[in-house]
């Protein structure tokens, strides 16, 4: 029924209630509904079917609020808040070649770290000095494939005219597709920060820059420099990931007119009449987290248990899983709550016992909450969990 409380479905036992009632006043108390008899055969019948049906118009009742629509209808959300689903990214950067000096190398040229397969963008001549550098593309959309400096050197098409190839500068901007849960961050942020120049509102901009996964806006209201040395009037904008370029510009955009962007980066962007204007932000600071898991396992743990274990604290906490796909986890300032740690035992079937600890630096372990400052995020990785099993 629907009231001024909202929506509350009728369950098959109190359709079945309902329905039981209203044969006994109809056909006297003695009537017979048990399990076996025909009318209770066919009173449960349509209790279930209406069931269903209930369960489909709570169904529909949800997909009106972003909290509780799943699928499609959220994301169908998005308008409203001015924002739409980020569909994935393939990651980009730019390719070294060495060979035959002048050789031509085609657009479509395919190179690989071991895992992701990129290609060439555009053709490109090998120079006289036998180099030469062109852009790539992961053929797969996806955060993994943002690779370090030095790390794509597979040819995967050989060619007796290129020796060698390298990536002399990480890979950027490859993101997986949204998730609802992302999705529902987003929303909540976009509703808070619609409009500009506001805190809210820079942050909002500041998640919506290709490649940045946490952010947030500190600001300095007051007319004296702060303990952490913003001047008056001021703010800064911690980031993770992301464009510097990109960056900038999504903050000068955002910002109000003569309020100073602070921090250790620094950019020129453009007015819309081409005057150049400075504009400074700061990356985060990344904290590596080290965790020790010791579980105590059933017979029903699962043969990949080490490793859904690890996915769970990594979806978490935020980091790099071993196939390469990194997560959100964590925002900027956000602590790692140890709880929610053990609660990873939910997500894994045959765990009677889970033990977490928690590290820095790998040496100084907690069963303890982590602290983590403002300009901070907490980050793990795959290598970085160590599981021990007992049986």
């Amino acid at each position: 029924m629907l009231d001024e409380k909202g929506f509350k479905r009728k369950r098959f036992a109190d359709l079945f209630e309902e329905m039981e009632a209203k044969s006994k006043e109809a056909f006297g108390e003695k009537v017979n509904t048990s399990e076996r008899s025909p009318l209770g055969i066919i009173l449960r019948l349509f209790a279930w079917f209406l069931s269903n049906l209930w369960q489909v118009i709570e169904d529909v009742y949800n997909s009106a609020y972003p909290h509780t629509a799943q699928g499609a209808s959220l994301f169908q959300l998005g308008p409203y808040s001015g924002i739409q689903r980020l569909q994935a990214e393939k990651a980009r950067g730019i390719l070294q070649i060495t060979g035959t000096p002048g050789y031509i190398v085609d657009k479509g040229f395919r190179v690989s770290d071991g895992k992701i397969v990129f290609e060439t963008t555009d053709s490109a001549a090998i120079g006289e000095d036998g180099s030469g550098t062109v852009g790539i593309q992961a053929v797969e959309p996806g955060a993994s494939g943002n690779k370090p400096a030095g790390t794509i050197t597979t040819i995967v098409n050989p060619n007796g005219n290129i020796t060698g190839v390298t990536n002399p500068i990480p890979t950027t901007k490859g993101r997986n597709l949204e998730t609802p849960l992302e999705f529902r961050e987003r929303f909540s942020i976009s509703s808070e920060g619609r409009g500009k120049a506001t805190v809210p509102a820079i942050r909002k901009a500041m998640l919506e820059v290709t490649g940045v996964r946490a952010a947030a806006v500190v600001e300095n209201y007051k007319n004296v420099t702060d303990s952490d040395g913003r001047p008056p009037k001021s703010i800064e904008v911690y980031v993770l990931g992301g464009d510097p370029k990109e960056i900038a510009q999504a903050i000068f955009e955002n910002k109000a007119g003569g309020i100073e962007p602070y921090g250790n980066q620094t950019e020129t962007v453009k007015d819309d009449a081409g005057f150049e204007h400075t504009v400074r932000f700061s990356y985060a600071i990344e904290v590596p987290i080290h965790l020790r898991i010791t579980v105590v396992r059933s017979s029903s743990f699962p043969s990949d248990g080490v490793s859904l274990i690890k996915t769970a604290a990594i979806k978490y906490i935020g980091g790099e899983d071993e196939d390469g796909i990194i997560y959100t986890g964590l925002n900027l300032g956000m602590p790692i709550i140890h709880s929610a740690l053990v609660a990873v035992r939910t997500e894994v079937t045959g765990i009677t016992d889970l033990i977490v600890e928690l590290s820095k630096d790998g040496t100084v372990w907690t069963k303890g909450n982590i602290a983590i400052a403002p300009h901070q995020v907490a980050q793990t990785s795959f290598n970085k969990i160590s599981v021990v099993i007992q049986s």
